[in-house]
């Protein structure tokens, strides 16, 4: 592991006034939360920030539920997110997406803003011991492409970049159009979640929109009638501990037989959480026939590319979004 100071403020005044920056490689200084995917990054040289800066103890952890929607804490951990009550009647997609990912031990330490911070599971990128990564140094190349890619995007990719984000909780997220709530020195913003994550384009090692100084304090979800009839499927090689090969986030608002409407993400397709609004139109009206729901969902393959070993992709996640609606639908 690479020598570093960890700092550990009084206060999130003086946490932000290190300026440290969450989520790129060529930080002098990163903010630490839970820290179980940054403790593996620096145990495998991937991160050698100079200095760590805690955020233990300074962000919020609540979970607050009420008439205008959900709003989680950045420092609630998953575990707690995933067993509140309320949230498991009135927003089940986040909770099946929370209890879909990692380990109990691992759910029981990491937190909200944390996941969604989470780098990429690629292996060129986690494993120094491949050089060409522009994720983790810029202008080297993408051993991803043309290389072993069964794990990798095939939506939002660039010559540039073709690993997936990881995160099952951002996916569900961009589903119910959640927000995020940033605090820097210069004061607090809002970024939709849609808008957080930055494709991968010349820059891939720029994951997100934060700013240097800049935490996630918060997330807030807007109640909607659809959250309640919602589902998170995820198609994965192993039952548990392991990220998703492909999976699919839909929320339906009913009207009788017929969709309303349906708002559906996916992940393990694309570079950042991926919503398919192409697909939520076609459903608009439709019911749940299983020719009208394949046809719909065909649509979330306009602009995939493959690049080999996941073709497959494109036709599992059709499939995907197909038996999410199919549980979401029959749900009361």
């Amino acid at each position: 592991m690479h020598p570093f100071t960890l700092e550990r403020p009084r206060d999130l005044a003086a946490a932000l006034a290190f300026r440290a920056q969450a989520g790129r490689n060529d930080a002098p200084a990163e903010y630490i939360a839970g820290g179980t995917d940054m403790v593996q990054l620096l145990q495998e040289y991937v991160r050698q920030p100079e200095r760590l800066v805690s955020l233990a103890g300074l962000l919020d952890n609540s979970v607050d539920i009420g008439p205008q929607g959900l709003r989680l804490g950045a420092a609630a951990t998953m575990a707690e997110v995933a067993a509140h009550p309320a949230v498991v009647q009135q927003f089940p997609v986040i909770s099946e997406a929370l209890l879909n990912s990692a380990s109990p031990q691992v759910r029981n330490q990491a937190t909200m803003g944390g996941n969604l911070l989470q780098r990429t599971r690629c292996p060129y990128f986690r494993d120094v011991g491949y050089a060409a990564c522009n994720k983790r140094e810029p202008a080297s190349g993408c051993a991803a492409i043309g290389g072993e890619n069964r794990w990798h995007a095939v939506l939002g990719t660039s010559e540039n970049c073709i690993a997936a984000n990881p995160s099952d909780l951002a996916v569900a997220l961009v589903a119910l159009d959640a927000v995020i709530e940033v605090r820097g020195a210069g004061g607090q913003r809002t970024v939709a979640l849609i808008d957080f994550h930055r494709l991968p384009g010349d820059t891939p090692h720029i994951e997100t929109v934060l700013e240097p100084g800049e935490v996630v304090v918060a997330i807030t979800v807007p109640a909607n009638p659809a959250a309640r009839r919602s589902h998170y499927l995820k198609v994965r090689d192993r039952a548990s501990f392991e990220f998703a090969v492909v999976s699919a986030a839909v929320a339906l608002d009913m009207d009788g037989p017929l969709i309303r409407q349906a708002r559906v993400a996916l992940g393990g397709v694309g570079t950042k959480p991926w919503r398919v609004p192409g697909v939520e139109a076609a459903l608009a009206g439709a019911s749940l026939d299983p020719g009208a729901l394949r046809r719909a969902a065909a649509l979330a393959a306009e602009g995939a590319q493959g690049h080999g070993h996941n073709d497959f992709k494109i036709e599992l996640m059709q499939r995907a979004i197909v038996r999410a609606i199919e549980t979401a639908g029959a749900r009361a």
